[in-house]
């Protein structure tokens, strides 16, 4: 783990399938909060990574995510 950034090591790549795919990063802590949102068009990729901050993202649309348990679809 990189103690200056509090990262973990661990990412996910989300392959946006169709326009307006959004990604919802989550905090760490007592109470989960929405910390993070990005919107993503069809073809665009999103690389992400757990930190201290960083516990969960939600994704929301028709997208691909890559991770080292494979890949998961999303809307289908």
């Amino acid at each position: 783990m990189n103690e200056e950034y509090g990262v973990s090591g661990e990412y996910i790549i989300i392959k946006a399938e169709e326009n307006g795919v959004n990604i919802i990063g989550l905090t760490r802590g007592r109470d989960t909060k929405f910390h993070h949102t990005e919107k993503l068009d069809k073809g665009e990729v999103y690389i992400a990574q757990f930190t201290e901050t960083t516990s969960a993202m939600k994704v929301r649309g028709k997208a691909t995510i890559y991770c080292k348990h494979g890949a998961i679809k999303t809307g289908e």
